[in-house]
């Protein structure tokens, strides 16, 4: 038997039957029960099953194991007297408005879509992390589990890495060249390997955060594994972005740091050692991309270069509302890219492509609520819940990964995400 480090998959949509139905119709009571139980039962599995999608389509659009999970959570925590009230307190008013006008900025592209289904399934995205946001937030305010939540965030993660991991031996869905060898890189349940990368960004975030009070077993498995899979992802902003969360961890952590982040260093070493036999292995050191070239393998996805000047052109043949929320694989062709499907590799081009100067000023509005919900514990960052420092280091990293990735476009990222800002948002101490 020959081992192929790189396994072509072919993505098959699967129909809505009975069986898959009654999974999710039996998903969806779970979450619902366990929310009004006690909502931090919700949120639980609402953070374990985010990265596992199972979908289904029915007419155009998908049904998910999360979009079951989160609606039985709403559900829940909108039968339990009083919960929802808490999005009236602080900063849930902001965030929530910021997500609304972005929800309207998409939606307002319609007028200019050429493809307007595209453009609707973008739209009901946005509205989708809305409601992820309200979930998390009133599910903290009202029960704050802060073991239990960790304890999610932890086997989400390992699940994560474990599936990752995994393809270093059965073979990846992608690879790269390097010389005459193509050497894998990973993903799991992620969509892909940058996707991996952001996804790695967010869980070394909260769970480094909540190491530097309260190490524990689970914690430190989970740190290593994670980390590992992040530097196979072979995402030079990934591992970029994962730099920038050790950074903001340091600094807040201080002295703590070290005896903290441990296995996040054990799990780094691994990393690098099978980095290194890869390197061996395809007798080339330039394993890690230093340079700005692309990839060879696996083409359709193209390259930055063309989809950065693609997006550029179509922002300046449409200044206002672009070409339309989840138009922009669509028009490659028009623009002079052809035989390529993807996003334009950067939430900020993306933005100003699909939806001109009023998508993209509501992508900026929205990065600065974030900022302006947090601004007032950044100097209380140590003393502050692990929830805030998570939301905060995993938000600037997101933010600068995304110059060069649009992460927000895949849901297992976006949930991940915006449940790590309900909860962080909802851990604030309460103003006036």
């Amino acid at each position: 038997m020959t081992y192929r480090p790189v396994v072509d998959q072919f993505v098959v949509p699967a129909p809505l039957d009975p069986l898959s139905a009654a999974f999710f119709v039996a998903a969806f009571v779970l979450a619902t029960l366990l929310t009004v139980r006690r909502p931090a039962y919700g949120l639980f599995v609402l953070i374990v099953t985010t990265p596992i999608a199972l979908a289904h389509e029915i007419a155009s659009t998908t049904i998910t194991l999360e979009k079951s999970v989160l609606l039985g959570v709403l559900l829940g925590i909108i039968a339990r007297r009083g919960a929802v009230d808490a999005l009236r307190s602080r900063p849930a008013p902001l965030l929530l408005g910021a997500l609304g006008a972005y929800c309207i900025a998409s939606a307002l592209t319609l007028l200019d879509a050429a493809y307007p289904g595209a453009t609707l399934r973008e739209t009901l995205k946005a509205v989708q992390y809305a409601a992820v946001f309200a979930a998390a937030f009133c599910c903290y305010k009202a029960d704050p589990d802060d073991q239990l939540l960790v304890a999610a965030a932890a086997a989400a993660a390992i699940v994560v890495a474990g599936s990752a991991l995994l393809q270093e031996i059965i073979g990846a869905p992608s690879g790269q060249y390097i010389g005459a060898a193509i050497v894998p890189r990973i993903a799991g349940l992620l969509e892909g390997p940058n996707q991996l990368s952001a996804y790695c960004e967010i869980a070394v975030a909260t769970l480094g955060a909540w190491a530097l009070v309260r190490r524990t077993a689970l914690l430190d498995a989970a740190l290593a594994l994670i980390v590992c899979a992040g530097v196979l992802s072979f995402s030079r902003a990934g591992i970029f972005g994962l730099a920038i969360v050790v950074a903001i961890l340091t600094i807040v952590g201080g002295t703590r740091t070290w005896r903290a982040l441990r296995a996040a260093v054990i799990g780094l070493a691994a990393g690098l050692g099978v980095t290194a036999w890869w390197a061996i292995y395809a007798h080339a050191p330039g394993i890690l991309r230093v340079s700005l070239q692309p990839s060879l393998y696996a083409g359709g996805v193209g390259n930055r270069g063309e989809l950065w000047r693609a997006a550029w052109r179509m922002w300046l043949d449409r200044p206002i509302l672009g070409v339309g929320a989840g138009n922009f694989e669509l028009e490659l062709p028009r623009y002079g890219v052809s035989g390529v499907r993807t996003h334009a590799n950067s939430w900020y081009l993306q933005s100003l492509a699909e939806g001109g100067i009023v998508l993209f000023a509501a992508t900026i509005a929205l990065l600065a609520a974030i900022a302006a919900s947090f601004s007032s514990e950044i100097a209380r960052l140590r003393t502050a819940s692990p929830w805030i420092l998570a939301a905060v280091s995993a938000s600037v990293a997101l933010a600068l990964h995304q110059v060069v990735d649009y992460l927000v476009f895949y849901p297992k990222v976006g949930i991940a995400w915006w449940l790590l800002l309900g909860i962080g948002a909802a851990a604030l101490p309460a103003r006036e």
